[in-house]
């Protein structure tokens, strides 16, 4: 006796040969609309559902397969007795390959454009009740939702078509089954605008494996969020070089943030996820020039990002160090010929690269996701409280708001100092305030040297008066930080005891 295939695809890929193979082990093929078509065009041995049902498709094709006859003959549980004598009673074949795609609704509602009226007409109610219901029975029913499994399953079948392999058997349900979730989660999020939902659905879909994660032992991979329509790292082109690493995309991001709080030509050079040198100039030679001699040394096999086009003086500077990736909106001609003979270097155009941050933060935990919205707060610094008995000078104040935007980009502890152009010392990712200090002088690479005008930025307040007597010591002239230590006295003293400005700005910018 034939066994009972139902095959209802959207993406016709491989479906005759599919079909023919299924022929060839034993099938008996029925099919839907546009697939029955697809298979009679070809010349293969099929049969309609609705003539198998006795039921026509109906409402403009909206129901075809909803029916008993087709759901019971999936459902049932061939070592059940009273299932199979029920199918029996009422003239129902077993079906024990369902073959399913959707509606591409990703398209329609992302890609297309359309009303949405016209989207509605791209949520896929039968096909998913099929793939749900074979893939829960699947220790009976074969379910094929994607193409490039086709062959294998062909292949693995004995001489009757049975696929004997029930480890097979759960792959294939449990394909069938992220398949669902992610069409579902797409609906979801088309329809829900609410960031902190109590459920929390999943619109992204693989942009690409990676050779490897942080390690060489850690697998990894991209997706792309497939209703985000903003300028990303997904809008960018890579003009030359090897693929990029899960470190080269995380530092590119971290890099492309710093720079576009800057309107002046800036360059910002990045390791690990923290800058090590940022710096603005009437020309973005001189920006690069200003932030790789902030720290030269941590600028090794760095990422370089530039929010202007790299013109030709700027890669004949950039050229003589080992950097890993260079991103910038744009490449003059001979820039990119003279980088491109670097075998190692890789060269990104970001378009659109203004206004490209993200809005919302995702992070994972064990079991879990954190979720927040992203820290990008406008500041308007006429709020700001000046704390000290001495108000921060013209150049002081350039230089505070400097270092206060470079700040929010370094992992706390946070610690920058900088002049009104550029950073002299960053202090990242400190276990303790002091430490964050004592490291951004390191980096600064002297002592004293920096009076009129240096600023100290501090991500998060001074719980004590150590890190303002270290940095005076050091040449600091003023100082901004959020405020809101009980011990805010100490450290305002502190600065008036050096002839220090203060200044308080009321928010906090830690990052973890």
């Amino acid at each position: 006796m034939k066994k009972l295939a139902l095959l209802s695809v959207y993406d016709k890929t491989g479906i005759v040969e599919l079909a023919n193979g299924l022929i060839d082990h034993n099938y008996e093929i029925i099919a839907t609309g546009g697939t029955y078509k697809m298979l009679v065009d070809n010349r293969v041995d099929v049969k309609r559902v609705s003539d198998v049902i006795d039921s026509p498709e109906m409402i403009d094709g909206r129901v075809k397969t909803l029916h008993p006859s087709i759901f019971a003959g999936i459902l049932a549980k061939r070592k059940n007795e009273k299932h199979m004598n029920e199918l029996k009673e009422n003239g129902i074949s077993p079906i024990d390959v369902v073959v399913c795609n959707l509606y591409p609704f990703y398209k329609a509602a992302y890609e297309m454009d359309m009303e949405e009226d016209d989207v509605l007409e791209y949520i896929d109610i039968g096909g998913v009740s099929l793939i749900r219901a074979a893939g829960k029975n699947f220790k009976d029913v074969i379910v094929l939702v994607n193409p490039d499994d086709y062959k294998s399953v062909i292949e693995e079948m004995d001489e009757d078509g049975n696929l004997i392999n029930i480890l097979k058997r759960r792959e294939l349900a449990t394909k069938a089954f992220t398949y669902t979730m992610g069409y579902d989660s797409l609906i979801s999020k088309y329809f829900g605008k609410e960031i902190f939902a109590d459920n929390f659905g999943n619109s992204y879909r693989k942009a690409s494996d990676l050779r490897y994660g942080e390690n060489p032992h850690q697998r990894a991979a991209l997706y792309r969020d497939v209703f985000y329509k903003g300028p990303s790292f997904f809008t960018a082109k890579q003009l030359h070089g090897k693929q990029l690493s899960y470190n080269n995309i995380v530092d590119l991001e971290a890099a492309k943030d710093i720079i576009l709080e800057f309107e002046q030509p800036a360059c910002a050079i990045v390791k690990h996820s923290n800058p090590c040198g940022v710096a603005v100039s009437d020309t973005i030679v001189d920006a690069y020039r200003l932030a790789y001699i902030a720290d030269p040394i941590s600028a090794y096999g760095s990422i370089v990002a530039l929010n202007r086009k790299l013109d030709l003086e700027t890669a004949s500077e950039i050229k003589s160090n080992f950097v890993e990736v260079l991103i910038a909106p744009d490449f003059d001609e001979d820039a990119y010929s003279m980088l491109a003979t670097k075998k190692n270097i890789r060269l990104i155009k970001y378009n659109e690269m203004q206004n490209s941050v993200s809005s919302i933060v995702y992070k994972h935990v064990s079991g879990g996701l954190l979720v927040q919205e992203n820290d990008t707060i406008e500041e308007d610094d006429k709020t700001w409280r000046i704390m000290s008995e001495r108000e921060p000078n013209d150049k002081e104040w350039r230089a505070l708001k400097f270092a206060w935007k470079v700040a929010k980009h370094v992992k706390s502890n946070a610690i920058v100092l900088a002049t009104e152009a550029r950073t002299y010392g960053i202090g990242a990712g400190q276990m303790s305030r002091i430490d964050a200090c004592e490291l951004a002088i390191k980096k600064a690479n002297a002592v004293g040297s920096y009076t009129g005008g240096t600023a100290m930025a501090s991500d998060g307040f001074f719980p004590f008066r150590d890190s303002i007597d270290m940095a005076y010591k050091a040449g600091v002239s003023c100082v901004i930080e959020p405020g809101g230590s009980i011990r805010d006295s100490e450290v305002i003293d502190a600065c008036n005891e050096h002839g220090m400005a203060l200044v308080f700005t009321g928010i906090r910018h830690f990052k973890h």
